[in-house]
């Protein structure tokens, strides 16, 4: 299972609307989904049956989020590459962004 959400540090809120895409290693398209209210994608906002070993990579789309709250960045879009070493296991990845800078880690 993977899921996300995204913190704005800037303003100290969810990060809500965000268009977040998952590729495979193979740059495949998975799934896509949107940030809700609470800035968060579910597993099952993705509705991927399995995610078996393998890299992936989440690409945030943070640029239109940045326009609608009036505030110019310097990310247009984030993408963050991760592994998955064993297929049983949640792979939470949580963003921090803010209009100049990002981080991410493994949530739980």
């Amino acid at each position: 299972m993977i899921s996300t959400h995204i913190l704005d540090t800037h303003l100290g809120q969810p990060a809500a609307g965000v268009k977040i895409r998952l590729f495979n290693q193979q740059q495949q398209l998975l799934a896509e989904a949107e940030t809700n209210t609470d800035g968060r994608v579910t597993a099952a906002d993705f509705a991927l049956a399995d995610c078996p070993e393998g890299s992936y990579s989440l690409e945030f789309y943070t640029a239109a989020y940045f326009e609608r709250k009036g505030l110019d960045s310097f990310f247009p879009k984030v993408v963050i590459y991760f592994q998955i070493k064993e297929a049983t296991q949640h792979y939470h990845i949580p963003l921090l962004i803010s209009p100049f800078a990002y981080s991410t880690y493994r949530g739980s």
